[in-house]
Parts: structure tokens; C-alpha cells; sequence
């Protein structure tokens, strides 16, 4: 089985064995970004990843905005769900940007990255401060993953969303709403892919947006329905 979750910032208490007593040995668990356990490289922190590296199932996050790049970028990627992935520790892994993963038998394709008040319609990279975004080269990577899978995937796993669900939400909350390139890219995905269920974490909340696209916070989904568990 496969589950969804939303941004955990480091609270230990959202992965508490108690509250993931129903998964068992290779299930996964998917975290829409803002991880946040890969921060300061301190003692702690290694013993904390290393104890999530021991579950008997997997743990895995997309990047958000508020990630340490740094840190996070200099784990090694390997061949894991057949793409590419950064191995944390154990069973603890970073689904990198504009992979396609095959997961318990479904296509996944991921995205990570925030948007930043700052950095509206621009695309950056470390070099230019804005790790936090995706490149140009990350953005050509997945699109050429979709189309080596005919732009068809079972989810879509990001950190933000569309920029026309970005909006009806922020709308909602009578907030200022603001257009990245990323949420530009992501309309295109929208568009152009067939997909069954879309998560994304950066809302920070619970909501079916409609039959396909889901916002996820604290609750725990499962992956096929978007029912929670």
C-alpha cells in the first residue's frame, strides 16, 4: 500500500510508530514536501534519520521550500522504484524532481519545489540562491520522463500546486495570490498528463479540490482513493 501525507517540518510526532502502526513491511509513505529532519547535520538529526531509516517500510518525501539544500542535495542518488532517488538512510528516501517511479504497481510522477515571494516567475538554482525551485534542466528531465510514459502516471506527487488551484484555495482564504513558473509548469501537467490522483502539501490543508486533485496535511491518505485512514 501507498500513503500520502502532507509537510511534517520536523515534527518526530507525525511519524510516530504508533500513528503508522497500520503500515506493514514494504508499504510506503509519502511526504509532499517540507520533510524537514534534514536541517542542521547534528548528532540528533542523524540518530532521528537513521531511527526512520529502520521502519520496516519505506519513508519517502518530495522537497518543499523549506528544505536544507545543502545538506539534502549531497546524498547519493541511486536506482530505487525504477528511477532515480537520494538514499537518506535504510529505508528513508528523497523522490527527486520529475522522476516517474513505479510503486506497488503504479506509476508516480514527482515534483518538489516551492515558490518564493521573491523568486515569481523565475527559475533558479543553487549558484543563484534558489535551490528551492527547480531547473530548467529538472523541469526537461520530467518531461521527458512523461513522455518516455506517454504523459500517463497513476499519481502526481508535488510540493505546490497548479496555479488555478493555488488561486481557488488562496481565493478561499482571502489571501494575495501570486503565480511562480513552477505553478505555470504544473498547469501544463495538468494539461497535458492523464493521471489519477494528484497530492500536493504546500497549502498546508485537508481538502478535496475535486475528484483528482487533493490537498493533504496532516492526514494520512490512502494513495489510490485519497480516502483517509
Amino acid at each position: 500500500m501507498v500513503y500520502i501525507t502532507g509537510d511534517i517540518h520536523g515534527d518526530l510526532s507525525r511519524l510516530s510508530p504508533e500513528k503508522l502502526r497500520f503500515m506493514k513491511i514494504h508499504d510506503t509513505l509519502i511526504v509532499c514536501g517540507d520533510f524537514g529532519f534534514i536541517w542542521d547535520d547534528s548528532k540528533n538529526e542523524d540518530k532521528i534519520l537513521r531511527n526512520l531509516g529502520k521502519r520496516k517500510y519505506n519513508i519517502c518525501f518530495v522537497d518543499g521550500t523549506h528544505e536544507n539544500f545543502s545538506i539534502l542535495n549531497k546524498f547519493p542518488a541511486e536506482d530505487k522504484f525504477s528511477g532515480k532517488a537520494r538514499n537518506i538512510t535504510g529505508n528513508l528516501y528523497h523522490l527527486m524532481r520529475g522522476q516517474v517511479y513505479t510503486i506497488e504497481g503504479m506509476k508516480v510522477f514527482t515534483m518538489g519545489g516551492g515558490e518564493l515571494p521573491e523568486a515569481e516567475l523565475l527559475f533558479e538554482d543553487e549558484d543563484t540562491g534558489h535551490p528551492e525551485l527547480p531547473t530548467k534542466e529538472e523541469l526537461l528531465s520530467a518531461v521527458n520522463n512523461l513522455e518516455q510514459n506517454n504523459f500517463e502516471v497513476d499519481l502526481i506527487i508535488t510540493h505546490e500546486p497548479p496555479s488555478k488551484t493555488r488561486e481557488f484555495l488562496l481565493m478561499q482564504k482571502n489571501e494575495k495570490f501570486s503565480v511562480t513558473a513552477l505553478n505555470a509548469f504544473l498547469d501544463e501537467i495538468a494539461v497535458q498528463c492523464k493521471y489519477k490522483k494528484w497530492y500536493f502539501g504546500s497549502m498546508h490543508t485537508d481538502k478535496f479540490i475535486s475528484e483528482n486533485q487533493v490537498a493533504v496535511f496532516r492526514n494520512i491518505l490512502d494513495a489510490r482513493t485519497g480516502m483517509k485512514v
